[in-house]
């Protein structure tokens, strides 16, 4: 069983979450095919913050004892992708963002799209919920995903090499044009003044 193997890019980000949420359990997710005969991710965990629900994925980095010709220094892709979704008045965490960060997962495995480095914009044709095709997705005007490094999980070291939270920060077509004239990092920027961890709310502008 895949559960039974050494996992210590597993556990380191865990050791990461733990910083900051302590022992809270997250509502957690695998998806079916697994990822030993998919390009699924492994898993994703969501945890509820003061303010918003935070979605970090499992699968991208090397999550268990890697094939030695791999490159030491960086654990698979070198990445992770967190997302930060503004609190509703659900009671749990909602079902979407697990469905959206595993597509992107996909892409990514598939060669289909490369989600990396920070900075990158994915214009995803329409709302970010993936709605009306995605269960629970609500409808919004934010239409592009763009790829900042997580403010409070940044960088870590693994026994398996480097990896980086990526964080997906869902943007209007305005500032996405914003971005294209100027830079992807000076807008997040902008933003981030009176939204520190790039908080997606998905009604704000609905």
């Amino acid at each position: 069983m895949v559960d039974e193997l050494p996992s210590p890019g597993w556990q380191a980000i865990d050791d990461a979450l733990s910083r900051l949420y302590f022992d809270q359990t997250p509502r957690h997710v695998g998806y079916i095919p697994p990822a030993a005969v998919s390009s699924n991710l492994q898993g994703c965990s969501a945890f509820r913050a003061s303010d918003h629900w935070h979605y970090v994925t499992y699968g991208l980095s090397e999550l268990y004892v890697p094939d030695p010709t791999n490159d030491p220094a960086i654990s698979g892709w070198g990445f992770e992708l967190s997302f930060r979704l503004r609190l509703g008045l659900e009671p749990e965490a909602p079902g979407w963002p697990f469905t959206i960060l595993n597509r992107l997962a996909n892409y990514q495995n598939e060669g289909a799209l490369m989600v990396a480095p920070a900075g990158t914009r994915i214009n995803l044709g329409g709302p970010i919920t993936g709605f009306p095709h995605t269960p629970d997705g609500p409808d919004t005007k934010l239409g592009t995903l763009a790829v900042a490094v997580d403010p409070q999980l940044g960088q870590i070291q693994t026994e398996n090499g480097r990896v980086t939270f990526l964080l997906l920060v869902g943007v209007t077509d305005e500032e996405r044009g914003e971005m294209v004239a100027t830079s992807t990092g000076a807008i997040l920027e902008r933003l981030a003044v009176e939204n520190p961890l790039l908080i997606t709310d998905v009604r704000a502008v609905a």
